[in-house]
């Protein structure tokens, strides 16, 4: 449920896990050098695609079989992405409200963020199960890119970067993803030096 969140208290972890992405997603490097354009829709677009990659890594972990007699004594992942994507949807609305728009408008614009994110979501998913930089650099193209003027090289820079931040999530203890302890790559490494 993404609608009706006002008064709803996160943990203080969700919070955390909510800053790390968006500090990350706010990364200069990704705006000076990989093309992606300093505007409203972009930066929401680098939002979704970094909470994709710890959404990817938190379903893995929900779906991992768990050992007879074993306790899990920490969140539960699915439990800990859905916080995580209602808290998304809350600053979204925020976001909204204070760009000046009108409460009546509100649910329109938000129904379409909310369809927004489910197709960036799912297909961002699957390219990162296959591990399939094309996929996710025509994604990222279409997406985050839409507005640069040349997508296509910042796009495969970007895809290997996220798939090197996936692999790094995935081999990051679960408990620091779900605390939002993240390491992530760092940008410079697969930066293709576009400036715009």
């Amino acid at each position: 449920m993404i609608f009706g969140l006002f008064g709803h208290r996160f943990s203080d972890a969700t919070l955390a896990l909510y800053r790390a992405i968006v500090t990350e997603a706010r990364h200069p490097e990704f705006y000076l050098h990989y093309g992606v354009p300093d505007t409203v829709t972009a930066r929401f677009d680098m939002i979704v695609l970094h909470i994709a990659v710890v959404l990817h890594r938190l379903r893995a972990e929900a779906e991992a079989p768990v050992e007879a007699g074993a306790r899990r004594d920490r969140p539960d992942p699915a439990a800990r992405g859905q916080e995580l994507v209602d808290l998304f949807f809350q600053e979204m609305d925020r976001a909204l409200r204070e760009m000046g728009v009108g409460d009546t408008s509100i649910p329109k614009k938000m129904k379409k963020l909310a369809a927004a994110w489910n197709g960036r979501t799912q297909v961002y998913d699957k390219a990162l199960e296959a591990a399939d930089a094309d996929e996710l650099a025509a994604a990222i193209a279409r997406n985050v890119l839409a507005e640069a003027s040349d997508p296509a090289v910042g796009a495969a820079a970007l895809a290997r970067h996220v798939l090197a931040a996936s692999a790094a999530l995935a081999d990051r203890p679960v408990a620091d993803v779900l605390d939002g302890r993240i390491v992530w790559p760092d940008p410079a490494l697969s930066s293709p030096r576009i400036t715009t």
